[in-house]
This record gives C-alpha cells, structure tokens and sequence, in this order.
C-alpha cells in the first residue's frame, strides 16, 4: 500500500504566517466586485501598519451611504413663528410663519447629493455625533473652513479642509480631547475631496 498522496503532518504554510497575519478562508465574491474587495484589504493593512503614523485614521469616520428620494408630492410640515422658550407654540394658523419642505430645505441640488451616516467622535465639536445622517453635495466648489467629506488612501474621512504653513491642505478633526490629529496631505497621498457637507440631521426616538 502506497504512502504517497493525502495531506502531511504540518505541510503547508503555518496558521498566522500569510500576507495578513492570521488564518484565512475561502470564500465565492461576485467577479465585479474582486477590485473594490482587494482595495479595501489593501486600505486594510495600510491602516494596520501606519496606525502610530501621523497620517493614521484611527477608525473609517463614515458608514452608510444613501442617495435622497424625492417625492413628486413634497411632505409640507408648519413652521411656527414664534419662539419656543417653554412649553408648544400655539398651533393656531396665525402662529405659522410658512410650510417646509424638508427635502427643500436640507437639498440644493438632489443629483448631486447624498447621505452618510457618522462612524466616530472625531467631529463632535460642530455638532456631527455618531449616527448622525449628514447631506454631502458633491456640486459645491470646497472651501478652506469646509466641513468635507474626503477619501485620503482609499478611506473615508469627515473633516474641516484647512492647509498649513506651506499651504498644503490638511483636514483637521474637531474633538477638543486631543483624540484625534490633523491629516496631512502630502505629494505622494492619495487624496480627493467627495463633497462638501451642508447640514445634517438626527432622530431621538
């Protein structure tokens, strides 16, 4: 009886010696998506291998993205005039300045809009907490002092655009902890700005 063919005792590469560190697995991914999968991996081990650097984004600041649905039939909700201090205003029609559309309000331009979701603490200094949905119009021009959402070596990042002495941009984050540092944008970084946040907006309950 032959003793070749089957697997061998400790053949093979040792578990945790590959290219990411730790065991892998197989897995089926649509063909289409092979290149975005490989570019976050890489974004990935870039992350973990500059993590004490002084471009390192500590966490991927954005989650969800949406695109707005605009209703033919715009929901007009009353805005009242009077100023609440305590206790409804009265909801008497003299006491309603106007109807609001809320896609009005919070939308320039619906082509060129959309919604992320807030991942991290990074820009509660200006009011965008975790969870909270923000409108990024991808139609507005990028100002320094702009609240903007960026992609800086393949990730995501809210910040304020901002430059330097040297007049390089920077994107500096808004958390008085001194959690978080300016990112720096340098020749060799992969950097665009994906649109300048115009507002945003939460739900308690």
């Amino acid at each position: 009886m032959s003793n070749r063919g089957g697997k061998r005792e400790n053949a093979g590469r040792p578990a945790g010696q590959g290219k990411y560190g730790e065991s892998t697995v197989t897995m089926r991914i649509p063909q289409s998506q092979t290149a975005t999968i490989k570019s976050f991996l890489e974004a990935w081990q870039r992350k973990r291998a500059n993590a004490a650097g002084e471009n390192a984004i500590t966490e991927i600041e954005v989650d969800e993205f949406f695109t707005p649905a605009i209703s033919e039939q715009p929901t007009l909700l009353p805005l009242f005039s009077t100023k609440v201090a305590a206790g409804f205003p009265s909801p008497a029609d003299d006491h309603v300045e106007k109807r609001l559309d809320i896609s009005e309000f919070m939308i320039d331009h619906a082509a060129s809009t959309f919604f992320v979701t807030i991942k991290g603490d990074s820009m509660i200094d200006v009011g965008l907490l975790p969870g909270d949905k923000v409108v990024v119009d991808r139609s507005k021009t990028p100002g320094i002092g702009d609240i903007v959402l960026a992609v800086v070596d393949r990730e995501f990042t809210i910040k304020i655009l901002d430059h330097g002495a040297n007049k390089m941009p920077r994107l500096m984050p808004a958390n008085s902890t001194g959690t978080y540092r300016p990112i720096y944008i340098r020749p060799d970084t992969q950097f665009e700005i994906f649109g300048v946040v115009i507002g945003s907006f939460r739900r308690f309950k």
